[in-house]
């Protein structure tokens, strides 16, 4: 069956809205451990770029991983949105950083500098659904489509998600696939 991008989201909230909190819990710390052994053979990856959850969205909590990244030593990025743009801002977290919510419901790190992107390696990337080829669907502003494409194409882009692939999703030209999707069960590769 074929269904449009609209179609998908409302189906992908819906699933995530009949969810639990200690369903969504136990899912983000799978997904947590699932990346965590994904990173054991990549070593020499340090510099991650994390979204933050929100939670009325019922997103994956990237809070352990962001906890298990500063163990390690790594360097920690998110993003904000510059006001009156599409343009998502890199800032660089300060480590053991607190975090304020924001007009839209995204968790801000207080303690942050805003610098350039060229030394991310990794991006994290929120969705709602993605497909077999790593096309991904998110709530349709283009943040993270503008964002990645200003980015090195050698930057790993990692989505995070509860549910398993969809067959095919329709794309955009425009629209940047996903390198890996990582579920509580499985790392895909694309």
């Amino acid at each position: 069956m074929n269904r449009d991008k609209q179609e998908l989201r409302r189906f992908y909230k819906q699933r995530r809205a009949a969810m639990s909190a200690e369903e969504i819990e136990g899912k983000s710390l799978q997904i947590t451990d699932q990346v965590i052994s994904f990173l054991k053979e990549r070593e020499t990856l340090n510099h991650f770029h994390l979204f933050f959850p929100i939670s009325r969205q019922r997103e994956v909590n990237t809070f352990p991983l962001k906890d298990f990244l500063e163990s390690r030593g790594s360097v920690l990025y998110t993003a904000k949105v510059a006001p009156d743009t599409l343009i998502l801002q890199t800032l660089r977290q300060e480590p053991k950083t607190t975090f304020l919510i924001d007009q839209w419901g995204i968790p801000v790190p207080r303690d942050f500098e805003v610098v350039e992107s060229e030394a991310i390696q990794v991006v994290f990337i929120p969705l709602l659904a993605y497909d077999q080829k790593g096309n991904r669907i998110g709530f349709g502003k283009g943040y993270y489509d503008v964002y990645l494409s200003s980015l090195s194409p050698h930057v790993l882009k990692i989505g995070l998600s509860f549910f398993e692939p969809e067959a095919k999703i329709p794309f955009e030209k425009h629209d940047i696939p996903l390198d890996y999707c990582v579920t509580p069960e499985n790392i895909l590769t694309f």
